[in-house]
């Protein structure tokens, strides 16, 4: 293979892509895709093959990301959508006519449509019920839970009789740690009894309704998030069939009217599209496509799916029957990226503490220069084997990427996920380390030629490894990093607010306040020697930039090395191309000067 490192503006280059889904005669597909500030949704025709058009106009969706969603849900006659816009209300798009459906000015997420009504969530907090007809609306949860998630509406329901279902929890519990199902039966459009369930000790995701009324949704009794119907779990299946409900929209599987489900399972990282039959026999689809899946929808035999490879960038997939390959409908990249050899993760795992430790290697396009060690953000979350421009772009570059997952990740079962309660900021720089030591021990790199690199709590981790264990890296790059977890409590939005409640510890208890302290890198910031360059926008709503101001003053009064620089106007996370290409050109400079 020839050299040549990948240019910036091709990783730059292409649109986002979430929330394909069949229509309900399972004619089409509509999705939703943005490219730069601008958002839409279009349709494909499958049946017969009609090109990508535009359906929305005026008030531009409200897209979601990656895997998630919650923007958008087909009229029940397959003749327009209901879409969540940017100013927060529902509107309906129907051939040239649209018009608004709520009035609340608030933020509405997440449509289910029924024949006659939608119900929605507001805030990430309440379930709400418009009638299509009359513009009446009216709330149906009873504020029980402090955030609602993900309504859905029992098959053939109409105001007259209902059953709404949606995902509800409460703090101290975060989603992944004690949601649960909620079911409302209507009788003409109004609430006449709400009963919750959940099994002991597991949370519970994405109900629904198979086409008979059966509930089904996903829980982790088993130790494993995995689909159940009814009362019996699809398969005795020791991988994940769903990510974290980190947002709404989610939709990682599909149970078709004959029984069989199709799901997207997560093989510590790695994606299949598998279907159960009856008898919970496992038939995997797509097994030539290296890669994860997501956003699955079904009409009949018909599948629809979001697929992204390490090598493919977001598509739209139709599969008409198990043993037919796939049909690409719709795709997130650009032509360029069909000439690029790009490269391969290779699964690594190793004892740590008693416990197996999982991360992958995205091995360099040429003789390695170094390894940069990267962790995630999350915590409880995951890098799944997907399009991932910015390793590609290193690695074109001559760097190996070891893309760790300390406990805390999800992927890897239910008590690997919980093992990081009461110890974040410690467990996960140990795990951390575990792994760079491993791969010192297999040749891909040395502590002079190793770099830690990771946001939001990707960087409070690889802050406790500068301040902990430095012999093993030449210094660190970190982006908008969590380092003060008590100053996080107060700070940081509603979502992420009592996360530090069971990864911590209750704030306010003596014993808690101690480890506030111990765990936050900002307390060992005089340890923190660097090299270390440091990223932060302005206007984050996650993680407010005080706390890296305070961390780089430290540091610097303590005689560190750091390099800081903030971005008017970003969140958590950068957005703006000018400023992009600014933390891809100082990054490479710091490597540089560091190897």
């Amino acid at each position: 293979m020839v050299y040549e490192p990948l240019a910036l503006e091709l990783v730059q280059s292409g649109r986002d892509i979430t929330e394909p889904r069949l229509s309900p005669d399972g004619t089409r597909v509509a999705f939703v895709h943005r490219a730069g500030a601008a958002s839409a949704i279009s349709v494909v025709g499958i049946d017969p093959v009609v090109a990508e058009r535009l359906v929305t106009f005026g008030t531009e969706p409200a897209p979601g990301r990656g895997l998630g969603g919650g923007c958008f849900d087909w009229l029940v006659t397959s003749s327009g959508l209901v879409y969540c816009g940017r100013d927060g209300e529902l509107w309906e798009v129907e051939g040239h006519r649209v018009r608004r459906l709520t009035s609340h000015e608030r933020t509405a997420q997440a449509p289910a449509v029924g024949p006659d009504f939608v119900v929605h969530v507001l805030d990430d907090a309440e379930v709400w019920l418009v009638e299509r007809a009359s513009g009446a609306a009216r709330r149906l949860d009873d504020g029980r839970h402090a955030f609602c998630f993900d309504p859905t509406i029992s098959p053939g329901a109409d105001l007259a009789d209902a059953a709404v279902s949606w995902v509800g929890w409460s703090p101290p519990a975060m989603p992944w740690d004690a949601a649960e199902r909620v079911d409302a039966r209507l009788v003409d459009g109004r609430v006449a009894a709400i009963t919750t369930w959940r099994p002991a000790g597991a949370s519970v995701q994405q109900t629904r309704f198979a086409s008979d009324g059966t509930p089904t949704c996903v829980h982790d009794a088993s130790g494993w998030m995995n689909v159940a119907v009814g009362d019996r779990p699809v398969g005795a299946d020791a991988v994940e069939h769903a990510l974290p409900t980190w947002g709404m929209g989610q939709r990682s599987y599909a149970v078709r009217p004959g029984g069989s489900v199709v799901v997207a399972r997560n093989v510590a990282g790695f994606g299949a599209l598998s279907v159960f039959d009856r008898d919970r026999a496992r038939l995997d689809l797509d097994t030539g496509f290296v890669g994860s899946y997501g956003q699955v929808s079904t009409v009949g035999d018909r599948i629809c799916a979001l697929r992204s490879g390490p090598t493919t960038p977001p598509e739209v997939i139709v599969v008409d029957g198990d043993d037919a390959a796939p049909l690409v409908v719709a795709s997130a990249g650009v032509l360029g990226w069909e000439s690029v050899d790009l490269p391969v993760p290779q699964p690594v795992t190793v004892q740590g503490d008693g416990t197996m430790l999982h991360a992958r290697r995205y091995p360099a396009a040429t003789e390695s220069r170094g390894l940069l060690c990267w962790v995630h953000g999350g915590p409880t979350d995951q890098w799944l084997v997907e399009f991932r421009p910015r390793l590609a772009y290193w690695c074109s570059r001559g760097w190996d990427v070891l893309v760790v997952d300390p406990r805390g990740s999800t992927g890897h079962g239910r008590a690997y996920q919980q093992a990081l309660h009461g110890a974040w900021g410690r467990l996960d720089v140990d795990d951390t380390a575990t792994l760079i030591e491993h791969a010192h021990a297999e040749g891909w790199a040395t502590p002079a030629t190793t770099v830690v690199i990771g946001g939001s709590s990707g960087g409070l981790t690889a802050l406790g490894l500068l301040a902990d264990r430095a012999d093993l890296v030449a210094g660190g790059v970190v982006s908008y990093p969590v380092s003060d977890l008590r100053a996080l409590v107060d700070s940081t939005h509603r979502f992420e607010a009592h996360y530090t409640d069971t990864l911590v510890g209750p704030a306010g208890a003596p014993e808690t306040e101690e480890r506030f302290v111990e765990l936050s890198p900002i307390h060992r910031a005089e340890r923190i020697r660097g090299p270390l360059l440091l990223f932060h926008g302005t206007d984050d709503p996650v993680v407010p930039i005080e706390q890296s101001e305070r961390l780089v003053q430290r540091i610097r009064e303590g005689g560190g090395d750091v390099e800081y620089v903030v971005y008017d106007g970003e969140g958590h996370g950068f957005r703006d191309r000018v400023h992009s290409r600014d933390e891809y050109e100082r990054t490479e400079r710091f490597l540089e000067a560091i190897r």
